[in-house]
């Protein structure tokens, strides 16, 4: 069985690592990390969401930044604040025991003044947010002609919350001076095209379980009830998880917000998370989901991106996505870091069909109850 030694990691990470009680490398650790630290060229690794890409990206960047050199070596970019502030804060920990390497992450929702002073401290690794990347760069307050590596971490996510012209801004800048490794769960066609223009023809391309996206700790079922008893059987289904942290996903903004004052008025601890929330009441949400506070968040699919929550029970399609590259991400969120979870889907009779698309698309098993 290989280890974190067998990759090429260093004892001073594989010290960090062991603390934070990770030390057999996933599926995604493996197969990443050996190419990444002996190749110098583009790489695309496709593997879905809680498979430990972080540490597949991460420790082979701070194998190769030299922590001597002041200027900005590596970069970063994810879809959401919280995603970013995730990986730096991963990556801070894998550095306890090396010699010190600056971390800086930026993203919308704070004061810009503030992440343009620290930029101006000693930082080797940028983790950003598309569109605050750029408006450093408008202000010239980032330097970015020293970057060696590029990351876009959940590209797809990044592309479907409609960051392509940034993204296309920050590629034409910098592509062609760096290497740019691709991490993500799905390549749907908008992300082909970008492959196609900004990585090279020769980029070195692995797929962690080629004919299974979807995590397999994650079951799959499915409920058919009509649509005016929906809502009866998600509180049957709730009572069968007491005291477990979970997602519920709705299409729109205006169904989260019903289906979350139902549920408070069944005395469940819930709260919503879409788009138009600001913020610091996003974050006012996720902290008190995250501290239990709140046992229940019901979500859109776009403001549930980046949301890294360890324990998530379960997840629950109350209405089922549009896409079907949304399945996979809202399922990811559950059975993360090696523990198991449940997705299941609340459909009418007439939405059976669609659900057995999904099947097919992504080669799972769903389990009707």
């Amino acid at each position: 069985m290989a280890t974190f030694k067998d990759l090429g990691i260093s004892e001073q990470f594989i010290k960090a690592l062991t603390e934070l009680k990770i030390t057999e490398p996933s599926e995604i650790q493996k197969k990443a990390i050996p190419y990444l630290l002996n190749n110098n060229s583009d790489f695309i690794g496709q593997a879905q969401t809680g498979t430990g890409k972080t540490a597949a990206f991460g420790l082979p960047i701070l194998e190769k930044v030299d922590p001597n050199d002041n200027n900005i070596q590596a970069l970063i970019l994810a879809p959401t604040r919280e995603l970013c502030q995730q990986i730096a804060k991963k990556l801070f920990k894998f550095t306890k025991y090396s010699e010190k390497i600056f971390v800086e992450a930026i993203y919308g929702g704070e004061k810009i003044e503030i992440q343009m002073r620290n930029l101006a401290k000693p930082t080797q690794i940028v983790v950003a947010t598309p569109g605050r990347l750029i408006d450093l760069l408008e202000r010239k307050a980032i330097d970015l002609s020293f970057v060696q590596t590029l990351v876009l971490d959940e590209a797809d996510e990044m592309l479907s919350m409609g960051f392509k012209q940034e993204l296309d801004t920050i590629l034409k800048m910098i592509s062609l001076q760096c290497f740019t490794w691709l991490f993500s769960a799905t390549l749907p066609d908008e992300l082909k095209l970008l492959v196609e223009k900004y990585l090279s023809e020769d980029a070195h391309k692995i797929q962690v379980n080629k004919n299974d996206v979807v995590n397999k700790l994650i079951v799959h079922q499915y409920f058919v009830s009509a649509p005016n008893l929906k809502f009866e059987y998600l509180l049957q289904f709730l009572k069968t998880q007491p005291k477990m942290n979970g997602i519920i996903f709705c299409r729109t903004k205006a169904q989260v917000q019903t289906l979350t004052k139902q549920l408070i008025a069944k005395n469940i601890a819930a709260d919503a998370l879409h788009g138009d929330l600001e913020q610091r009441d996003r974050d006012k949400v996720m902290r008190a989901f995250k501290n239990h506070k709140v046992q229940i968040l019901v979500a859109t699919d776009i403001s549930a991106r980046g949301i890294d929550v360890d324990n998530l029970a379960y997840v629950v399609h109350y209405v089922l996505p549009d896409q079907i590259e949304y399945y996979t991400h809202r399922s990811g969120r559950t059975a993360r870091a090696g523990k198991r979870g449940i997705s299941i889907c609340f459909v009418s009779p007439d939405e059976v069909k669609k659900v057995k698309v999904i099947e097919r698309t992504l080669n799972l098993n769903f389990h009707k109850i």
